[in-house]
């Protein structure tokens, strides 16, 4: 049994490895972090005001959509009018 802890006792180093986390460790996790955060900001941001742009593009086509059509409603009913003042001048 002697022998197989001898042997146990050169191997294990080999395997186990300290278990403590060194600053060297948080430092690279923190820059990763870092890095991970400033290369996904942008994109969120971007795509948000993207967003935020198309819905504002979208409410006035709609509002350009109805007014062309009010004016096309006033343009009907003044060509009317027109055309109605025009024989009512004929006839007096």
């Amino acid at each position: 049994m002697s022998e197989k802890t001898d042997l146990l006792e050169e191997v294990e180093p080999l395997f186990v490895k300290d278990k403590g986390v060194d600053f060297r460790y948080y430092l690279t996790v923190l820059l990763s972090i870092a890095l991970a955060v400033m290369f996904t900001f942008p994109k969120v941001y971007l795509q948000e005001q993207i967003y935020f742009k198309s819905r504002k593009i979208s409410k006035l086509q709609a509002e350009y959509d109805t007014l062309k059509e009010e004016n096309k409603i006033i343009s009907a009913s003044v060509e009317k009018l027109k055309f109605k003042n025009q024989i009512l001048d004929t006839l007096f």
